[in-house]
């Protein structure tokens, strides 16, 4: 009989961009993998790589009425199943899940932390408010934390999240023999996408991937880089991603119509980032909060140099001044000095981004990060 594991997110593209390969390595491995989550245009995907679906509708933020529901569904799915371990991930979501698990007697609850919650740009009250829950959700509810950040694993332990010693640091990595790989890339194809951009020859292109919203700093990129071009002709910056249906801000779409123009092309979602990044010097991602960035990763393994936001996870992928630049949340001026001081020194450019693919292909594989996991779960199993 197939040991089972259920994988919990809020939202299908969470199992899909985060957890593909490790589930399709569970697959493989022999486990019985279901997937929790909201349906969304993900999904789909899910039974292609033989994993089975449960509807479940999990916000992504405090709705009472609306959370209890999502427990009490998983609740009953989860006893169904009766699975060995219950995995989580995403905020709202791990919490839930969690609580699930517990309630349904599952004997292994897994906590991913791609980042805590609570972070360094909150109010004290708010920090303390996210940081004391998942304090208790971990002491009550979590038989083992795995973290994506050093930060966060520190902080885990320190503050004893859980009542054993069961945490470990899983890093985050991403496909580099595969995906992420520029010798596996046509260049007749990234001549015609440049062909196709407008982009030509001596451009200084930048690149940015993610959320539509605030948080991601998306305004502030937008700020710099008018100032910039108006008085630079030869920048361009290719924005990749959309606005989630979950997460509709008007306000943000109203902003990002002001900013439509010959040098900035806003892209929606792509199905191959990677072959933007190959077309592109610079990658910038000025969020205000991140767990473990894997669009920098995946930047860096294309050869971009990287200017981001001094926060837990980003400063950990770059080392200031040699893959990239740190600059402060919000700072527009300072945003703006990182992306005029590298658009005028391609030299720079180049060394940056040989240290970041470097650093990548040292520290960051997908293949390694899967096998930490693999090793916990295997253990777990051989436990009985």
């Amino acid at each position: 009989m197939k040991p089972k594991i259920v994988q919990v997110t809020a939202i299908g593209m969470s199992h899909v961009k985060l957890l593909s390969k490790l589930n399709t390595t569970l697959v493989k491995e022999g486990f019985e993998v279901h997937s929790v989550c909201t349906a969304d245009e993900y999904t789909n995907q899910l039974s292609k790589d033989n994993i089975t679906f449960h509807n479940v509708k999990i916000d992504r933020a405090i709705n009472p009425i609306g959370n209890i529901k999502s427990i009490i569904k998983m609740v009953k799915i989860f006893k169904k199943i009766k699975p060995e371990i219950v995995h989580v991930h995403t905020p709202v979501a791990a919490v839930l899940g969690r609580i699930a698990a517990k309630i349904a007697g599952v004997p292994n609850v897994i906590y991913t932390a791609h980042g805590f919650y609570f972070h360094e740009g909150m109010s004290k009250t708010k920090y303390k408010l996210f940081f004391t829950i998942e304090k208790y959700i971990g002491r009550l509810f979590t038989d083992y934390i795995f973290t994506q950040s050093k930060e966060d694993f520190e902080l885990a332990v320190k503050n004893k999240f859980l009542n054993n010693n069961n945490y470990l640091h899983i890093s985050n990595g991403i496909d580099l023999e595969n995906q992420f790989n520029l010798s596996n890339i046509d260049n007749n194809e990234l001549v015609n996408l440049r062909k196709k951009l407008d982009v030509q020859d001596d451009d200084i292109v930048f690149t940015f991937l993610g959320r539509m919203v605030k948080e991601k700093g998306i305004i502030e990129l937008l700020e710099a880089f008018n100032i910039l071009s108006s008085e630079n002709q030869k920048v361009k910056l290719l924005c990749m991603g959309s606005m989630p249906a979950s997460e509709r801000d008007e306000s943000v779409g109203e902003l990002l119509n002001k900013y439509d123009s010959k040098q900035i092309t806003f892209l929606g979602q792509v199905s191959s980032p990677e072959k933007y990044y190959a077309i592109s010097d610079i990658f910038v991602l000025p969020s205000y909060r991140e767990g473990m960035p894997r669009s920098i990763i995946e930047a860096m393994a294309m050869k971009n140099a990287i200017i981001a936001t001094d926060i837990r996870g980003s400063r950990e992928e770059i080392s200031h001044r040699e893959n990239g630049y740190l600059v402060e949340v919000r700072n527009i001026p300072e945003l703006l000095e990182a992306m005029r001081y590298l658009a005028s020194h391609p030299d720079k450019i180049e060394s940056m981004k040989e240290s970041g693919y470097n650093k990548t292909h040292s520290e960051y594989n997908e293949e390694l990060v899967v096998s930490k996991q693999l090793k916990v779960f295997n253990e777990i199993l051989e436990r009985g």
